[in-house]
């Protein structure tokens, strides 16, 4: 019993001096990062690395702090992109919009070696069964296999609606999140997908409407938006409304109207929220109200019917919200 209890107390001692150890690591480490990105001779930040020369120098007082600066760029230099692709070593980066994140290997459709010659015949047969059997064990679960069809169904979503790709990154983090909290159960995946979407958009400001959404998904609007209230309080996303001057800038852009029309739409959604006359009322109709205004001020009328067209509300509806606005702001129009 007492051996046990030594073991046990040298077992402690050094658990506890490892921690000291690493610790004391930490510390020294995190001071020789702070000694370095600041000049000890006058206290300056202006630091420069000189690749060429493999110095750190300080840019105010010219004093070296580093002679052997490592550089951890490739070793090869190209000239244009075509060079750079060929030479480079590395695949593509880590996405979330594929299942596997892209790191899986993918066996080639061309019957061709890496130096480009023809496979014989008599391997050909090998390298088909090779090629069937690794898309078969990419997708080796039922989960992969959702996340497939769902990060497929939501590339075809964004690309026909047009979104950058940040949001589609967005949406796929979205995804990803309910189907690890269990929330697809019991609802469909491009239900879940289009809600995803349309969450991802409200997080990157890129807005879109749903019906927007709903125009390019496989489900009903009111599906969408049923399972979009579900997933952003499951998940505990934060949005806040949508506010109606990023609508702005692709609506002039579909009316074809200048930057000075656009200017002015914005600034006059401005005035009319310090007023609060948009609260309670669609982004989109007053968005395309301020619009309407702006163009008529700025001498690039168009009719009614075609902002509401592009903006994908009624007549009546900028009618009304734009009576309110010029009211309210004291804006003349002259028809």
């Amino acid at each position: 019993m007492q051996e046990i209890e030594k073991l046990k107390q040298l077992q402690s001692q050094r658990e506890t001096l490892r921690k000291r150890t690493v610790e004391g690591e930490g510390l020294k480490s995190r001071t020789e990062e702070m000694t370095k990105t600041v000049c000890p001779e006058c206290g300056s930040r202006q630091l420069v690395q000189d690749n060429e020369r493999a110095e750190l120098v300080c840019q105010n007082c010219g004093l070296v702090l580093d002679d052997e600066v490592i550089d951890r760029g490739p070793e090869w230099r190209a000239f244009d992109h075509d060079q750079r692709m060929k030479r480079s070593r590395v695949g593509a980066p880590m996405t979330f919009t594929i299942h596997d994140k892209g790191l899986s290997t993918m066996i080639d459709w061309r019957n061709r070696d890496s130096y480009g010659r023809a496979i014989s015949s008599k391997n050909r047969a090998q390298l088909y069964r090779l090629r069937k059997w690794q898309r078969r064990i990419r997708v080796s679960n039922a989960t992969e296999r959702n996340l497939a069809f769902a990060l497929s169904e939501l590339d075809r979503m964004a690309s026909a609606l047009g979104l950058p790709r940040n949001v589609r990154e967005t949406a796929a983090v979205v995804y990803r999140d309910a189907v690890d909290k269990n929330l697809i159960r019991g609802r469909s995946i491009e239900g879940v997908a289009a809600a995803a979407l349309y969450a991802a958009c409200r997080q990157c400001n890129v807005p879109r409407t749903l019906d927007e959404i709903a125009e390019v998904s496989r489900v009903s609007r009111k599906e969408i938006g049923r399972t979009y209230r579900f997933i952003s309080r499951e998940l505990g996303l934060k949005l806040l409304p949508t506010s109606p001057i990023d609508y702005v800038p692709r609506f002039c852009s579909g009316l074809n109207l200048k930057g000075e029309v656009q200017s002015r739409a914005v600034e006059i959604l401005r005035q009319a929220g310090e007023r609060e006359l948009t609260s309670g009322r669609g982004p989109t109709g007053v968005a395309a109200a301020a619009i309407y205004i702006s163009s008529i001020l700025g001498g690039e009328r168009r009719t009614q019917r075609e902002v509401a067209e592009v903006a994908g509300v009624t007549e009546v509806t900028i009618r009304n919200r734009y009576k309110e606005l010029a009211e309210k702001l004291d804006i003349e129009i002259i028809l």
